[in-house]
């Protein structure tokens, strides 16, 4: 069931010219018009979204010098600082010391880099094999560290993680039809960068600059775990301290997205990695475009893309299997167009509108959204369930890393093994999804390119380009006969009721 679907060679050249035909005219005259493609080699842009460069600056200081210190006063000594005097009329806690629990942090951030290592390397061998075994996976995971957590006397995070478990096996049962396909455009998208080996080289990199981040806000949150200060007042520096690193690590994750989507629409534009067109220093004019006039637009994005995108995609999810209750269905019909509307404005697409053309954030996902919506390649994003499975395998992984943590930590400290545990699963969340996105910024890539000329992947893949054009052919006659059937339902009732 989740091998790539086989598609007929003998229509595809048909199917091709009819999904072609439905492109709007607009395209014609975005790939007749190489400038805006090739904005990416241009020298000067302008600087977009500055307001929250500086919030995302000044957060990063503030948290760092606010991590550094909570993590100082309980190294090698209790109270070094003397704060323990501010937080005295919250109720006291048996204290300890940081490096006390700092090698838990140390242990969950060596086996989140080891995980996204691990699938970074295995990217052009194993990486199809690695995102089927999470799709079936997650599920049972989540259920057993569900049961751990109740044995645990973890009643809370046990209905969470058994709430998650069946969440995810209704939305793999929703999507199952989708799988072939969404297979295969993730296949394409790791032959893409497997052959780009600089771009794997910036997600090395940029996984050291994670590494040296985390660092220092596990000693933070090291501290906070051994302070004086009671379980509520630590879970609410916790919850902040998690924020922050969520944040951090989706700017890092979405600078090696737009730095990625760069060179992908460079490469398919140019006609392959080989051309002779493509400048030298592309790589470095992506890294200094994504760490410069973008980073602004890139820290407005990483706020809001992820959680919107979850969302959408549980929706849909169930959208799909509810059937003829009116009831639920308007209630969810209406939740639906909601996410949409904000999807207008913030979507994944963006990035690779930032990387290309040097835009604000807002105008990026806008511009995307219309395009997609204009030629009707909307269907087919729709359809794709990448994005999703991508996410599950970063989800497992982050479970993997939480897992090691907490069991470490339930030999010694039962008290605060999910204070341990959760954190440690947030980080190798980050660290794994770091490795992700490299195949994620390709797909995004491969969409955009495929909505504003369908001619660029038909010169990098014709089979692949034949099995696009194929199947949004498909999504764009099953559109219409819903549309037709809710119409013809609508006059039925409006008769009745006459």
């Amino acid at each position: 069931m989740m091998d790539s679907p086989s598609f007929s060679s003998s229509s595809s050249s048909e199917f091709a010219s009819i999904a072609t035909a439905d492109q709007n005219a607009a395209r014609s005259r975005r790939s007749g018009d190489g400038s805006e493609a090739a904005s990416l080699e241009q020298s000067r842009r302008r600087w977009h979204d500055v307001f929250w460069l500086g919030v995302f600056v000044v957060h990063l200081v503030a948290l760092g010098f606010l991590l550094g210190v909570l993590g100082l006063n309980r190294f090698k000594e209790e109270n070094r600082l003397n704060i323990d005097k501010y937080t005295s009329r919250f109720s006291e806690n048996e204290a300890g010391l940081t490096e006390t629990y700092w090698p838990l942090y140390a242990a969950a951030g060596g086996v989140g880099t080891v995980l996204g290592w691990s699938w970074l390397l295995l990217l052009g061998s194993r990486a199809t094999q690695m995102m089927k075994v999470s799709v079936h996976i997650l599920t049972t995971y989540l259920a057993v560290v569900s049961v751990l957590c109740f044995w645990a006397g973890q009643i809370f995070w046990g209905i969470a993680f058994a709430i998650g478990a069946a969440l995810q096996f209704l939305y793999v049962l929703a999507v199952i039809d989708r799988l072939p396909f969404t297979m295969l455009v993730l296949q394409k998208a790791v032959k893409m960068v497997w052959n780009l080996p600089e771009v794997m080289r910036v997600a090395y990199l940029f996984m050291v600059v994670v590494l040296l981040w985390m660092a220092l806000w596990s000693f933070g949150a090291a501290g906070v775990v051994a302070s004086s200060i009671g379980d509520g007042g630590r879970w609410w520096l916790l919850v902040v301290f998690s924020v922050s690193l969520f944040w951090t690590g989706a700017v890092l994750c979405n600078t090696v997205h737009v730095i990625v989507s760069g060179m992908v629409f460079l490469v398919l534009f140019h006609g392959g990695r080989e051309a002779a067109s493509i400048p030298d220093d592309s790589l470095m004019k992506s890294l200094q475009y994504a760490l410069t006039t973008s980073f602004g637009s890139i820290c407005y994005g990483s706020l809001f893309t992820a959680a919107i995108r979850t969302l959408r995609w549980k929706i849909r999810g169930f959208r799909s299997k509810i059937g003829n209750n009116e009831c639920l269905l308007c209630c969810v019909d209406f939740l639906f167009h909601l996410v949409e509307t904000l999807v207008r404005f913030f979507n994944k697409y963006a990035y690779v509108q930032i990387a290309v053309h040097g835009k604000s954030f807002n105008r990026s996902a806008r511009d995307a959204w219309e395009l997609f919506q204009s030629t009707g390649v909307e269907a087919l994003v729709a359809y794709d369930c990448s994005g999703a499975v991508l996410l599950m395998g970063t989800v497992f992984g982050g479970l993997i890393t939480g897992t090691c943590s907490g069991v470490w930590a339930w030999f010694k400290w039962q008290d605060r093994v999910m204070m341990i545990g959760s954190t440690s699963m947030l980080m190798g969340m980050v660290l794994v999804g770091l490795a992700m996105v490299v195949v994620e910024s390709a797909v995004t890539s491969i969409y955009i390119c495929y909505a504003e000329d369908p001619l660029l992947i038909q010169r990098w893949d014709t089979e692949f380009f034949n099995q696009l054009s194929e199947t949004l052919h498909q999504r764009l006659q099953h559109r219409s006969a819903r549309a037709r059937e809710v119409l013809t339902r609508y006059r039925l009732d409006g008769n009745a009721s006459i």
